[in-house]
């Protein structure tokens, strides 16, 4: 009997696995900066923001550059259902593992999630996409990627929520243990679905024509391991950091691996696989700009932002003191602060204590300064990791129902096209941003919330485009054969736009008028933009073809 939904049954499941498993990432990854920045008598590490940018660009560039690993594991040998479940597992065990507050378990927890993610990311879209090869939903595998990406995106939404309470009532380490809680539930729901999806996992069997590619698989990771330690020996660095120029060169080898897995296509298999690479080097400067969101922004968040609450709005409110009330005495009933903010005085004029205010007092209103020893109320910094997944929920339904339409008139835009308007709109967004720090005077004054908003509902609208656009390309170009793998060629775009997105974020302190920082955000996507527009013609005839 044929089947009269628009969607396989396996979405559910799926959407619903990957719901828990961004609930997990994102929540750990919303007060990931924070835990790295905080001082240790919070409970965090206390390092500085460069280094924190630089290990949290690091780390989300290695979770997406592993997924072409685990794509061709899963392609040749392991199976995309078993390959996701290691995978989840992994991620859980990581996030546990973040609760000990050591820096060996630190690491030891930022490598088994990257190892983790490589197994489960690019083998969850892969089999999403083998689904809507069902001649039944076809011609429905953009509106069914959109819809996979809202759902997930309620787990990013809410998860921060939980993340800000959990740190705040328990410690940082209940918080990162709730994580992997979400992970291992992310886990349960995959196998419970697992008869809705057992029929597309297709293993191509290694046959003897593959034994060249997987012994250039080999090759090329040892190759990317010796790179790599040759960028991370090099004297002084290229790119700013060891570990920038070890990551960067490791790619080197792994890009050439694409290339000659595009050289060993057919004639016919070249035009679509070429077309999806110049696509993935486009975007690779989209990611740099959009995971800013967890370091720059999130400074922007916490340090010069607006963030006072009349009443408490979410299950506990952050608290910042003026000073520490066992230390000054209570008697003293007239308090000064020098011209700097740094010494409190009693009233005989004498230090009695010198401390360094939180940045959210730099640039705060003394008229907004709390009365000595009493709290100042504030929303959690990790709420604003919140916006973006909550627009994704809400402009998910119209941009599909934008886009079917326009399917029905037969005007919808080839996937090519929505990605260069994907690319456009973002970057407008920086230019809220550049409005914000004009506006504020260049930080001397607090910037409304809505600044945020508004540029997060902004660069939402371009992701949309985007996205789950690249998820659907790879899915409708890819040979059969290889359709993981070019999953995981996508994640290493990915991966490479977020290692640069830490990069660009080490510069933070280096603007002194943060308009320039976003400013340059804006040339770089306008840069991009005007090149997918050149080329818009020639890749939209490679998608007809198709």
């Amino acid at each position: 009997m044929a089947s009269t939904s628009k969607h396989p049954k396996g979405l559910f499941f799926l959407a619903f696995t990957e719901f828990w498993e961004r609930f997990g990432y994102y929540l750990m990854i919303g007060i990931f900066f924070l835990y790295m920045t905080t001082d240790a008598e919070s409970g965090g590490f206390g390092w500085e923001n460069a280094k924190a940018s630089d290990i949290f660009g690091t780390f989300i560039a290695c979770a997406y550059l592993t997924p072409f690993i685990g794509g061709l594991l899963a392609d040749m040998k392991l199976g995309y259902r078993f390959s996701i479940t290691i995978g989840g597992i992994l991620m859980g065990l990581g996030y546990c593992l973040l609760s000990v507050r050591e820096e060996w378990a630190f690491y030891t927890a930022l490598v088994t999630m990257i190892v983790g993610n490589g197994f489960f990311k690019p083998n969850i879209s892969t089999l999403l996409g083998n689904l809507y090869n069902d001649p039944r939903y076809k011609a429905n595998k953009d509106s069914g990627y959109n819809l996979f990406y809202m759902s997930i995106n309620i787990g990013a939404f809410l998860c921060n929520f939980i993340a800000a309470y959990m740190r705040m009532k328990y410690g940082w380490n209940w918080a990162f243990i709730t994580a992997g809680i979400g992970m291992f539930i992310g886990v349960i729901t995959f196998w419970v679905g697992m008869k809705h999806y057992k029929q597309v996992d297709i293993r191509k069997e290694p046959t003897s024509e593959d034994k060249p590619m997987i012994i250039r698989f080999l090759k090329v990771l040892g190759i990317a391991v010796g790179f790599g330690a040759l960028g991370w020996f090099i004297p002084d660095t290229i790119f700013g950091s060891d570990s920038t120029d070890a990551f960067l060169c490791a790619c080197i080898p792994v890009i050439y691996f694409y290339y000659t897995v595009y050289k060993s296509c057919t004639i016919e298999e070249r035009k679509p696989m070429g077309t999806m690479f110049t696509i993935f080097g486009i975007v690779i400067i989209f990611w740099a700009i959009f995971k800013l969101n967890g370091t720059a922004l999130t400074t922007y968040a916490n340090s010069y932002t607006d963030r006072e609450m009349p009443t408490a709005i979410v299950p506990k409110a952050q608290s910042l003191y003026l000073c520490d009330n066992s230390v000054v005495a209570k008697n003293d009933s007239v308090y000064q602060l020098d011209e700097h903010f740094r010494r409190i005085k009693n009233k005989e004029g004498k230090a009695v204590k010198c401390i360094d205010y939180p940045p959210y007092f730099k640039n705060l209103s003394p008229e907004k300064y709390p009365p000595m020893g009493q709290n100042l109320n504030l929303i959690p910094t990790e709420l604003f990791q919140s916006i973006n997944p909550f627009f994704v929920i809400c402009f998910t339904p119209l941009v599909v129902l934008f886009f079917g339409m326009l399917r029905k008139r037969k005007k919808e835009p080839t996937t090519a096209t929505k990605i260069a308007f994907g690319l456009l709109i973002s970057a407008l967004s920086t230019l809220v941003m550049v409005a914000a720090v004009y506006y504020t005077n260049n930080g001397i004054n607090k910037a409304s919330g809505w600044w945020l908003i508004g540029s997060y509902g902004v660069i939402t609208i371009g992701e949309l485009c985007l996205s789950p656009m690249g998820l659907s390309m790879v899915s409708k170009l890819s040979p059969t054969r290889f359709t993981a793998l070019m999953m995981g060629g996508w994640m290493l775009a990915t991966s490479i736009g977020n290692k640069l997105s830490g990069v660009l974020a080490k510069n933070w302190d280096k603007f002194d008028d943060k308009s320039y920082f976003f400013l340059l955000n804006f040339l770089l996507l306008l840069i991009a933009t005007i090149i997918m527009f050149s080329l818009l013609k020639r890749l939209n005839r490679v998608f007809k073809e198709a």
